[in-house]
């Protein structure tokens, strides 16, 4: 993959025309309107070149020209645009109590989201069966749109492996599931790419991509779901860890004397700032959460004491892992998604004040910590961000017709 804190770069390697093809779309992506001479100049690449790659693009439908700007020197230059109308990138998440499914186009617009009802007690085919049917009919909504469907990656709240198999999903059920091979059957070899991944980190995807954090080299965004993950961008670029194991922010110890955690222990950051702290019972029903959360809000806003000293400690608490981000990675932005949202304006302020008192370097080296403006289709969202992801590595759609 092609990452560059400083803008795409021309390509050194073998395949060269493909490898310039993905550092031209994603300029114009990042810098659109542009114009030819906006993109040699800001990739490096000679005009001639830019010109046939241009052209490329134009043919494949995935840019194209918006007109004329006289707002320069010299002479009025024909500006470009993504076009992308042919094709769309589908992110599906499953979740404990729910499927979502979104559709987006080149630019990131929703061209469609869906969701619908699941159970964490279906098995690992039950649960495929489910989801396949979501996918199929996305996918058959895009063919009457007349959209290729450029790939699909599904978010999974577990830990998820690099080859995107599901080792452990406590909250499913599941263990050692080729999800996506098995969705792969299930939708009879679709002719498109299937990728699975851990849900914060196709979270922090849609966040760097379509979020708060747009264009954000340091990003670290945490669920608020039934379990708390993080899904960490560091330098512009997703970290996974060896294995693909990191994130498990939700299972650092606060308080070797605090609250019981399903993990088996006392006083972890799941159990002290999760959705089950909120409620005030260890392990919430996934079907009450949403109709409690809603009660919970109203009390806050009522004033009610005991809501209100709850959130506090809550919030105190999801502050103190928080730091713990803010002196280990110092990201730019900590994202706080899921069932953080509606709670954010309880909940930042004892957040934002615990990070200061508790990071190492002067204002918390510069970290803001803030709410996902994305909803719960972050993870679905940024499902479609890493299909789109894969034509700024260079896997475009269709063949290579020229040379330059």
């Amino acid at each position: 993959m092609i990452t560059s804190t400083t803008g795409p770069q021309p390509a050194d390697f073998a395949d060269v025309r493909a490898t310039n093809l993905a550092v031209v779309l994603r300029f114009v992506r990042e810098h659109a309107p542009c114009s030819r001479a906006d993109i040699a100049a800001g990739t490096g690449l000679n005009k001639a070149t830019v010109s046939s790659l241009v052209a490329d693009l134009i043919d494949r439908r995935l840019v194209r020209e918006t007109g004329l700007t006289e707002n320069r020197v010299g002479r009025p230059a024909t500006m470009l645009v993504l076009d992308g109308s042919p094709y769309a990138a589908i992110g599906v998440e499953i979740n404990v109590d729910y499927v979502s499914a979104v559709a987006t186009d080149l630019a990131g617009e929703r061209l469609l989201a869906w969701r619908r009802s699941f159970s964490a007690g279906e098995s690992v085919n039950q649960g495929v069966a489910n989801v396949a049917a979501v996918v199929r009919r996305v996918v058959n909504r895009m063919a009457k749109e007349e959209r290729q469907v450029l790939g699909l990656a599904v978010a999974v709240p577990g830990l998820i492996d690099v080859n995107g198999t599901v080792r452990i999903a406590p909250n499913l059920g599941w263990r050692d599931a080729d999800l996506g091979g098995d969705l792969a059957k299930a939708l009879r070899d679709p002719g498109f790419a299937i990728q699975v991944d851990n849900d914060a980190n196709l979270a922090a995807l849609a966040e760097q991509r379509f979020g708060a954090g747009a264009g954000a080299s340091d990003l670290v965004y945490l669920t608020g779901q039934m379990g708390v993950g993080a899904g960490v961008i560091l330098d512009g670029r997703l970290r996974r860890g060896r294995l693909g194991y990191s994130g498990e922010l939700g299972h650092v110890q606060l308080d070797p004397e605090g609250p019981a955690c399903r993990c088996g222990r006392r006083g972890c950051l799941e159990a002290m700032a999760g959705v089950g702290a909120v409620l005030r019972r260890a392990d919430p029903s996934p079907a009450e959460i949403e109709i409690e959360l809603e009660e919970v809000v109203r009390s806050a806003r009522a004033g009610d004491a005991a809501t209100l000293s709850t959130l506090g400690a809550v919030g105190a608490a999801l502050g103190r892992g928080v730091s713990i981000i803010a002196n280990l990675l110092n990201p730019q932005l900590i994202v706080l998604g899921g069932y953080y949202v509606p709670l954010a304006p309880w909940l930042l302020p004892p957040a934002r004040a615990a990070v200061l008192d508790a990071a190492i370097a002067p204002q918390a080296g510069g970290c803001e910590v803030v709410a996902s403006t994305l909803g719960h289709d972050a993870a679905a969202l940024g499902g479609a961000a890493r299909v789109l992801d894969s034509l700024d590595s260079g896997r475009l759609p269709g063949g290579i017709s020229r040379t330059s």
